[in-house]
């Protein structure tokens, strides 16, 4: 079963600086028809202006991984981690008992466009740690992202989740077989995507269940998208 979650109807704020879509309850955006799938709480696509972001503010028991379509997104946290995230890369943040960080754009000019990920982790409780590694998507196949075992040269987060991406050229599709009890997620970062005959445009989602394998393609212009298989 495919169920999609349609771009257009995500929760939405505009600050200015931040101009920022949820496909999921998030801050003033309450739906209790779309609190989440499985152990996937938020995505948010933030869209930060030049010299705009988030001052330091406080996370726990949550497994937080930032990917960056464009720009760049500087981070600071209070286990004395910083960074500069860029396209190519992801973040992962588990904030267990408790970490303060901040994420601004280092550009004055140019906007950051990225997706910000979390995920419920697997107890509570957790020493607080932090990640951060470039991935090579030009294969136009699925690439690991992130998984609880660190598979592949992948971030590791805690929780028995999969978060794959791929990079499609024009015509490019690519396929994936999901276990027995396992549901996925399909998140549409650009371009259009073909799954499994629906047609999905970026900022659309979907949720994926009962399903043994789907098949991606994308249209004349290629696609970028997010694909998480995780445990119900």
């Amino acid at each position: 079963m495919i169920t999609l979650r349609p771009a257009g109807e995500r929760g939405h704020a505009d600050h200015g600086w931040l101009d920022t879509r949820h496909s999921f309850s998030f801050a003033n955006y309450y739906d209790p028809e779309h609190m989440g799938y499985g152990p996937l709480r938020v995505i948010n696509e933030d869209r930060v202006a030049g010299g705009g972001g988030f001052p330091p503010h406080p996370h726990r028991d949550m497994e937080i991984l930032t990917y960056v379509l464009e720009g760049a997104l500087e981070h600071r946290d209070s286990m004395g981690n910083g960074s500069v995230i860029r396209p190519g890369e992801v973040q992962r943040m588990s904030a267990g008992t408790g970490v303060v960080h901040s994420e601004m754009n280092p550009s004055a000019e140019d906007s950051v466009h990225l997706l910000q990920i979390w995920i419920l982790p697997e107890r509570a409780g957790l020493r607080p740690s932090y990640e951060q590694r470039a991935f090579d998507l030009s294969g136009g196949g699925l690439t690991l992202l992130a998984s609880r075992e660190a598979r592949e040269g992948s971030v590791a987060i805690h929780r028995d989740v999969d978060l794959y991406a791929a990079r499609l050229g024009p015509g490019g599709a690519v396929g994936h077989s999901f276990a027995p009890g396992r549901i996925g997620w399909l998140q549409v970062a650009r371009g259009n995507v073909d799954l499994d005959g629906k047609r999905l445009e970026a900022g659309d989602g979907a949720a994926i269940a009962d399903l043994a394998e789907v098949k991606l393609a994308a249209d004349e212009a290629g696609a970028e998208l997010l694909l998480f298989d995780m445990a119900a």
